[in-house]
């Protein structure tokens, strides 16, 4: 026996050593990850560091190390594996949250907060606690974790799709691979904010001047543009942070107050921002609103206002939501700010649609988080009402992303020899006459064709992610293009041939096979998309969704009357005319058909059939105010019920629902003989009573 024994055991001897450096290796490398996650909770999280920049980059490098000599023991969650290796192709995938994000309602002045906070105590019947947190000006994401571990990492998107940038997302130190402490719902999704400090913004800019490239026009539009980058490293290499300032989803965890999900989730590792208060009072909230305003610039990142909440989950529950927005949570928005400046000179610009504005360039000016050299002047009428003159000292005015603009002169500083200005007469790209039509206020350049201003910013929005989003054909790449006479018009790109691109400087192989197969893939567009991409005037992203779910081809589209457009809910007459007109106009048409020729999506896919309801085939218009619902809430349940909800009332109108304070629609039903309903009938149509 004894020898057998022997004889079993000298196997296990010769691999004892090995598996004791595994063994060992593991237990470092776990040590190393608990410090490394302590670490750099103290630093990004806490701003309160326990060891030197050295002493944490000598952890990462042992961790590395070890990572290296036992590659078994990589695991996602390491804090080695924030930065991928290579671009990722789908980066963008979309994904869909597992709740909606929704948008907040704004309020901007004391008494439409005052009302707000009026409303809300109303519903419940008793005052409310509330949080007030700064409304950061940043990009929308949601963190997910589970089991506690980041998995994902989402931008808002529309609510409900968002597109993932979980690399670019893991990059960010403040974010935990692992959440700390125990107890976490097995699935959190996390509401936050990713920003790129002022300072950071400002340095990055000074990088992108001195390499020739464009420069962002503020710390937020960095900070979104920093995120969805295609390669992680460049991410990482740019100073992202993230405030944490809810839970859109916790699997089987109900929290008592919003003030204690954040408490969960600054224990969990996440950050929190520090400002973030409970008052006990709305006469608190304005305190905390008022603080804020004047001390807005103190901090190193943008707010543009404070999102008030009513804390008690209970309540919140109770005040429910809208179709797009909570009734438990609103944002007061800062009042813009104004500084005063220099204005050099006032030019012209011609824009895709030909309409030619002027703007002010101005002596730079820091206002309202950014510094600022150009500003709106509008149109000819305004420069004329507001009596601006270049050499005059001018009051400039911006409110978070809001276009800067000029106020008016200080009259008292206005030089002697200041003389009014005068619109040119011809176009500053093209020289061509330009014309005024009746009852509008711009002047336009009617060269549409040939005027190169408008075909460079024609082509680069047609190009846009708003429209066909054709990655990798920009400003640049369209300048070669129209100089060579290869594009005309947007359809011209889609003769682009592989030869053409090839003879383009800096165009290597690899360009060549991105922009072909981004053409190439902008031909099968959703059609709200290429209404956007093709100018026609007034119809943006919102307008042309609209348009595409009740005429879901371009063809139903020509054929549509300006009464069967007005009748289309969100559509008004003006933008019917503009729609209706554009169809009618041969160049537009022909256009169309070259699109149509080159493989350009025409037409979406038949929508589902309604659901059978009370309603089915009848066409009404809701004008005024219900109690017992929004007009949100009536107009999806009128379209739940089957009903078309029209904006206008025609002879073709079945009925219109009347409440509180109708407007003209409700005596258009009268002057047309059309029945008209009250709150009380139309709940019986809908078979809600």
């Amino acid at each position: 026996m004894p020898s057998k024994v022997r004889a079993t055991k000298q196997p296990d001897q010769r691999h004892r050593p090995e598996e004791r450096r595994l063994s060992d290796a593991r237990k470092r490398v776990e040590e190393l990850r608990e410090q490394i996650n302590h670490h750099g909770y103290r630093y990004h999280v806490l701003d309160d560091p326990e060891i030197s920049d050295y002493d944490y980059d000598r952890l990462i490098r042992e961790l590395e190390s070890l990572e290296s000599e036992f590659p078994e023991l990589i695991t996602p969650d390491s804090p080695t594996q924030r930065v991928g290796g290579t671009p990722v192709a789908d980066l963008f995938a979309p994904v869909r949250h597992r709740a909606q994000m929704m948008s907040l309602d704004n309020a901007f002045s004391w008494e439409e907060l005052e009302a707000w906070g009026k409303r809300v105590e109303r519903v419940i019947g008793t005052s409310a606690k509330f949080v007030c947190e700064l409304k950061i000006d940043g990009l929308a994401v949601v963190v997910s974790y589970e089991n506690g571990s980041f998995v994902r990492g989402a931008t808002r998107g529309d609510g409900v799709t968002g597109e993932d940038v979980t690399p670019n997302i893991r990059t960010i130190r403040q974010v935990p691979v692992r959440l700390r402490g125990s107890g976490h719902p097995a699935v959190l999704d996390v509401r936050g904010e990713v920003y790129l400090p002022v300072k950071a913004f400002e340095e990055l800019n000074e990088q992108l001047r001195e390499q020739g490239g464009r420069v962002f026009a503020n710390p937020r539009n960095a900070g979104a543009g920093s995120l969805r980058q295609k390669d992680p490293k460049v991410s990482a290499s740019r100073p992202l942070r993230l405030w944490c300032h809810g839970v859109l989803y916790a699997e089987r965890k109900r929290f008592a107050t919003h003030l204690e999900s954040l408490e969960h989730l600054q224990q969990a590792g996440l950050p929190v921002n520090p400002a973030t208060r409970l008052v006990d009072s709305l006469q608190e909230v304005f305190v905390f609103c008022e603080r804020w305003e004047k001390d807005r610039h103190t901090i190193d990142y943008e707010i543009d206002g404070v999102v008030v909440k009513v804390d008690s989950i209970a309540q919140q529950e109770e005040l429910g939501t809208t179709s797009h927005a909570p009734r438990w949570a609103i944002a007061y928005k800062f009042p813009p700010e104004e500084r005063t400046t220099l204005l050099r000179d006032i030019a012209v610009n011609t824009g895709r649609t030909g309409i030619v504005t002027p703007f002010a360039i101005l002596e730079p000016i820091f206002v309202g988080g950014v510094t600022i050299g150009r500003a709106t002047l509008h149109n000819q009428d305004e420069v004329k009402r507001r009596d601006v003159r270049e050499g005059d000292t001018v009051i400039v005015r911006r409110a978070g992303d809001v276009i800067p603009e000029v106020v008016g002169p200080v009259l008292s500083k206005r030089p002697k020899n200041a003389r009014p200005w005068r619109f040119p007469k011809r176009c500053p790209s093209c020289g061509t006459a330009l014309v005024r039509k009746e009852g509008e206020a711009y002047r336009r350049c009617p060269n549409r064709r040939s005027c190169p201003s408008q075909n460079i910013e024609w082509l680069f929005h047609f190009a846009s992610r708003g429209a066909m989003d054709i990655e990798h054909l920009g400003y640049k790449t369209g300048i070669l293009l129209l100089d060579r006479g290869w594009v005309k018009d947007p359809a011209d790109i889609y003769s682009i041939t592989l030869e053409q691109l090839a003879e383009l400087p800096g165009f290597k192989e690899k360009s060549i096979e991105n922009l072909m197969t981004a053409i190439e893939g902008s031909k099968d567009r959703e059609l709200w998309r290429l209404l956007v991409a093709v100018n026609v005037p007034h119809v943006g992203s919102h307008v042309a969704e609209v348009l595409t779910r009740a005429f879901p081809s371009i063809d139903e589209l020509e054929a549509a009357t300006v009464e069967e457009l007005s009748a289309v809910e969100g559509i008004g007459p003006e933008i019917a005319r503009s729609v209706h007109e554009w169809f009618r106009d041969p160049e537009n048409l022909a256009l169309l058909d070259k699109l149509d020729a080159s493989g350009v999506r025409m037409k979406d896919e038949a929508p589902p059939p309604r659901t059978e309801g009370p309603l089915n085939g009848v066409t009404i218009v809701i004008t005024g105010g219900f109690e017992s619902m929004s007009r949100d809430e009536a107009v999806a349940a009128a379209e739940a019920a089957g009903a078309r909800v029209a904006s206008s009332v025609s002879k073709k109108t079945d009925w219109v629902a009347v409440g509180e304070n109708p407007g003209t629609k409700y005596q258009k039903a009268v002057q047309l003989g059309v029945e008209t309903l009250d709150e009380g009938e139309f709940l019986r149509r809908l078979r809600r009573v």
